[in-house]
């Protein structure tokens, strides 16, 4: 058993900081296990089981830092690497923007771990598995895809008195079922923090009705449609523009919510009058963490209200630079959705696309958060409110900002992974959302 309870992960780091001769040290210690069980070809192939301890120390003399890091958890494991620390702290150079160790902080309990999640075995990964496998076979569908499970705490501690501790546990299910002969494919996942919120029989379906849905893909050109974007889609690349919320890229010029001539847009109307996104660690379906990497205390923050920016992230060095109170990196990401279901939103679309996901999303300009990908996995022509057919895949250039202004409709939100995991990162809600004048500019081959 990796995971310490509360008492003892204190006890080990007290000890850690016994062996301090730095000006001041900070140590975390991670504990847990991660188990999976990937599969391709319908077969399962590899299947990994790990448990660990690692703890990792930071010393600090004056403007230096140094660190190091280990698993070797007795006592003189212990000393040698605070002394390994001390070391390399001594040999590097002076950081001007180094902060000191943060204070006493109070930290919420926050439900994130589930014993049922932590304990599974591989028969559960097994049987999840065989939900699309067994299906693909009889359909000569061909399923790839990974299940895992993960469980564990997180502690930390330092010379001034600071005291955090957490568990948190994680289940994801990612599958891909293509058609025998490469023309049709179906992407579909399931994520929680309770493995019993993972319905991997629904996902099998999912995936299995879009491989063959897909299947016949016609050409269209490129340029602007209305498109219905599903939760992964735009968990993904609003999750990313949310990356340049930085109070310091914005004061520097360097994001879009920066001003011309200085100052920043906080405060100002810039995306659509229904948009609303927030961070709250104590969400019930996707809980966050009670502190950052900062050690700051996480709590619930608006970064957009009706359109409006209302929140910007501040670290401990440029808050201070600013004369502003820090806050905390958001421990989870929810962006609040609607009342209108994908199957409503088809309904009322008299042309327009259904993306089932995006891939291989890169950024292409900071100043105006542009970014391009791939759609992916099932891509869908609408006409007159019906699916008409399965369409080639694009290339895509657009900016969530523009694309939040011009929402026509959202579903309720549900927790998303995202085609790159981004959503197992940080807990990300996301809704499906019908928007006008989304940018294709390109065609892709793939499928």
């Amino acid at each position: 058993m990796t995971i310490l309870t509360r008492s003892e992960a204190e006890a080990l780091l007290n000890k850690v900081l016994s062996f301090s001769k730095a000006d001041a040290l900070s140590v975390n210690l991670n504990g847990g296990r991660s188990a999976n069980t990937r599969f391709g070809v319908n077969s399962a192939n590899t299947s990994g089981d790990i448990e660990n301890l690692s703890l990792f120390v930071n010393a600090q003399f004056g403007q230096r830092s140094g660190t190091a890091t280990t698993n070797t958890l007795d006592d003189a494991g212990l000393e040698r690497v605070v002394r390994a620390a001390e070391e390399i702290a001594k040999l590097r150079p002076e950081d001007p923007e180094q902060m000191p160790y943060i204070e006493k902080q109070e930290y919420a309990s926050i439900n994130a771990f589930d014993e049922a999640t932590y304990n599974a075995d591989a028969k559960a990964r097994a049987d999840a598995i065989a939900a699309v496998v067994e299906p693909c076979i009889k359909k000569n569908l061909v399923a790839a895809g990974i299940y895992e499970h993960q469980g564990g705490f997180g502690a930390r501690a330092n010379t001034k008195g600071n005291f955090g501790y957490t568990t948190s546990s994680l289940a994801t299910y990612t599958t891909t079922v293509r058609s025998a002969d490469g023309k049709g494919s179906g992407w579909a996942s399931g994520i929680s923090h309770r493995i019993r919120d993972v319905n991997s029989a629904a996902i099998a379906e999912r995936a299995i009705m879009k491989a063959q849905g897909s299947h016949d893909a016609v050409a269209i050109e490129p340029g602007k449609y209305t498109v219905i974007l599903e939760p992964d889609a735009v968990g993904d690349l609003v999750g990313r523009m949310m990356f340049a919320f930085g109070a310091r890229q914005a004061d520097e010029g360097r994001s879009f919510l920066a001003k011309k001539g200085g100052g920043t847009k906080l405060g100002e109307k810039i995306f659509g009058e229904h948009i609303n996104i927030y961070t709250d660690p104590q969400s019930v379906v996707a809980p966050g963490a009670p502190f950052d990497g900062q050690g700051l205390a996480t709590r619930r923050k608006d970064y957009v209200k009706n359109g409006v920016v209302k929140g910007l992230n501040y670290d401990r060095y440029w808050a201070k630079k600013m004369g502003v109170e820090p806050s905390a990196f958001p421990g989870n990401l929810i962006i609040e959705g609607g009342n209108t279901s994908i199957e409503e939103m088809i309904k009322g679309t008299e042309r327009g696309i259904l993306v089932t996901r995006f891939w291989y999303i890169r950024p292409v300009d900071a100043q105006t958060v542009l970014f391009t990908g791939l759609t992916r996995d099932g891509t869908f022509l609408i006409e007159k409110g019906r699916i008409k057919s399965a369409i080639g895949n694009f290339r895509f250039n657009e900016t969530p900002v523009k694309m939040l202004n011009l929402v026509e409709a959202m579903s309720p939100s549900q927790r998303i992974i995202g085609s790159e995991r981004t959503g197992a990162n940080i807990p990300i809600l996301a809704p499906a959302m019908k928007i006008s004048e989304f940018e294709f500019t390109s065609a892709s081959e793939a499928v």
